[in-house]
């Protein structure tokens, strides 16, 4: 896989700025002269590690870091992350430690989705669909099982979110359509089909909202998972392979837009993750 997108991306410059931003206890910041590691950037540094085929550098002390995480005051984001990131590096039953504080917060049967206890990626405050989809990625990381009443319950949540043909708080967006779809299959449930990502498709990139400009990464990710999901196809493919490639920062990392931004782990996993969907279409 590494070799395959090294024909399109600097892989080397990219290795380089996530290793430079390991610290000694095991954790990444990407923002490499602070010490404050943190969940996120660790979790997408494993995330890269795994995506290209290749160990996690000193990966006992990465394991340690996540462990050592998952603390009541984490939001359900943060702990499903470091969940998800433990089952990656093969410490699943550290990462099973972890579902007990999921379950804290995180109780369909009592109503609780996790509504309003922050910690999200995306938007400052997790929305509950947020919550939910990372919540159920913590679970497949471990191969927990859900009762058929959890199901339904979790089911009934995410419909609620339901406008149109896709999800999402006041009208669909890309990211909470994704995150929909993606629960309700991980639950196994039948993917509704929508249109909604075809709607955000421009020529080269993809929008958080039908007919809007410009493309961000975020969505040009969340809609390529979205459509591979699907079964379905982009209509830009080689067009969206070069709006990924021009996001490439001189550090290695990648940005969000074309117009600006500064890299991080996340935006770069996701160009990484976005351009291997694009290769296999």
């Amino acid at each position: 896989m590494g070799s395959k997108l090294g024909d399109y991306v600097k892989l080397r410059e990219i290795l380089k700025y996530i290793e430079e931003r390991r610290h000694e206890d095991g954790g990444y910041c990407f923002v490499s002269l602070l010490n404050e590691t943190n969940i996120n950037d660790t979790y997408y540094a494993v995330k890269i590690y795994d995506l290209l085929g290749m160990k996690v550098p000193e990966q006992e002390k990465t394991i340690g870091f996540l462990y050592d995480s998952l603390k009541p005051q984490q939001a359900v984001v943060a702990v499903s992350m470091a969940i998800e990131g433990l089952a990656i590096l093969g410490a699943k039953d550290l990462a099973k430690d972890g579902l007990s504080l999921v379950f804290e917060k995180y109780d369909p049967l009592q109503g609780k989705f996790a509504v309003g206890l922050g910690g999200s990626e995306e938007f400052g405050t997790a929305t509950p669909l947020e919550a939910t989809y990372w919540m159920l990625r913590a679970l497949k990381a471990t191969n927990h099982k859900i009762s058929p009443e959890e199901k339904e319950k979790i089911k009934e949540f995410i419909e609620s979110f339901r406008k149109g043909d896709g999800y999402g708080l006041k009208q669909a967006t890309t990211t909470m359509t994704y995150q929909a779809i993606y629960s309700l299959n991980s639950l196994d449930y039948k993917i509704p089909k929508t249109s909604h990502f075809h709607r955000c498709e421009v020529y080269g990139g993809f929008t958080e909202v039908p007919y809007s400009l410009p493309p961000y990464l975020e969505p040009t990710f969340y809609a390529l998972r979205g459509l591979k999901l699907l079964g379905e196809r982009p209509r830009y493919v080689k067009e969206h392979i070069n709006f990924i490639r021009a996001l490439q920062n001189p550090n290695g990392g990648f940005r969000r837009s074309l117009e600006m931004g500064i890299s991080n782990f996340q935006n770069t996993y996701r160009a990484l993750r976005a351009l291997d969907d694009l290769l296999g279409f």
